[in-house]
């Protein structure tokens, strides 16, 4: 279920392999043994124009993990440590760099697969 969504300013794409990074950030994520099958993980990214901020070099990457509520502090917390590292390593001179666990409703979340 989880979602690896990076959000990246777009002059990234010229300097990095964003489908690369995106592997490696599936594979720790499923690595985790937190969730269930591969085929339960999507990750994808999100360029991003016109992004204005005060760091320099005026660069991001932003990732977001969607993932169902309930989990432990601790392990939301492992979880963003990790993606953290394998963005600091592609990454090392990107602006910002930063992750955040967001917690989604199962009460509410709702999907259809195929």
């Amino acid at each position: 279920m989880p979602h690896v969504i990076l959000e990246y300013s777009t002059e990234l794409a010229d300097d990095y392999d964003l489908a690369e990074i995106a592997q490696e950030l599936f594979d720790v994520t499923l690595a985790s043994g937190v969730f269930g099958a591969g085929k339960d993980i999507k990750t994808r990214t999100i360029a991003c124009e016109n992004v204005i901020m005060g760091a320099r070099p005026e660069t991001f990457a932003h990732l977001t993990l969607r993932l169902l509520a309930g989990r432990p502090v601790e392990v939301r917390s492992t979880l963003a440590k990790d993606l953290l590292a394998i963005l600091e390593k592609h990454m090392p001179d990107v602006g910002s760099i930063s992750v955040i666990p967001v917690e989604l409703d199962p009460e509410v979340y709702v999907k259809r697969v195929l």
